[in-house]
């Protein structure tokens, strides 16, 4: 099963980093604002999937019609990640889920699976967004939650993937309609090409 993730959320709450240390298990805690499509096999209970993970840089305007289209058509499910310390990136996670949701390809019966993660929770004593807060949000809109850190537990970011590749195994995914993803977005190598300062 072929199954396309789109990775969204504000700028330093660890949207790279998380995917990265899901492909690498390093964690790599800088990053500039790049543009990639990743390709990740996983093996859940005993089927195959073969995951496509788009990390998306962040885009102020959560409402930009023609991006979020082709991400809604493209996505079969969403990350959108939040930083525990940063209550505005929870703010914008939340205004995101409704425009989601909202939007026609949404609506028109290809509904993706979305998932909220809170991330840096090594970071605690940083902490404006409780973890019930995160609960909430979730349980409100229907969506799933995670809190984790990519900077200190690999195994907490397998289990969002993992969690993700349960819940769509019974899952008839629809025929997506093609986004021409190539130029718009980096190679694999580009990106691991790069040097990268490790720091959270």
């Amino acid at each position: 099963m072929d199954v396309n993730v789109v990775v969204m959320g504000t700028e330093s709450v660890g949207k790279s980093a998380l995917t990265v240390r899901l492909l690498t298990r390093r964690f790599i805690g800088e990053y500039g604002d790049i543009e990639s499509v990743y390709c990740r096999s996983f093996i859940v209970d005993g089927r195959e999937f073969n995951v496509n993970i788009w990390d998306s840089p962040f885009t102020e305007d959560v409402s930009e019609v023609s991006l979020l289209e082709k991400k809604v058509q493209w996505a079969d499910c969403f990350l959108l990640v939040y930083s525990i310390c940063d209550r505005s990136s929870f703010t914008y996670i939340s205004r995101l889920i409704q425009t989601l949701k909202s939007s026609r390809d949404y609506l028109s019966g290809c509904k993706s699976s979305i998932v909220i993660v809170g991330n840096k929770r090594d970071l605690h004593h940083r902490r404006t967004v409780l973890s019930e807060e995160g609960r909430l949000l979730a349980q409100n809109t229907g969506c799933h939650f995670y809190e984790v850190s990519a900077a200190e537990n690999y195994h907490s970011v397998l289990m969002v993937f993992h969690g993700l590749m349960d819940r769509m195994k019974d899952t008839k995914l629809p025929v997506k309609r093609p986004l021409g993803l190539k130029g718009i977005v980096k190679t694999m190598s580009a990106v691991f090409g790069r040097r990268r300062i490790d720091s959270i």
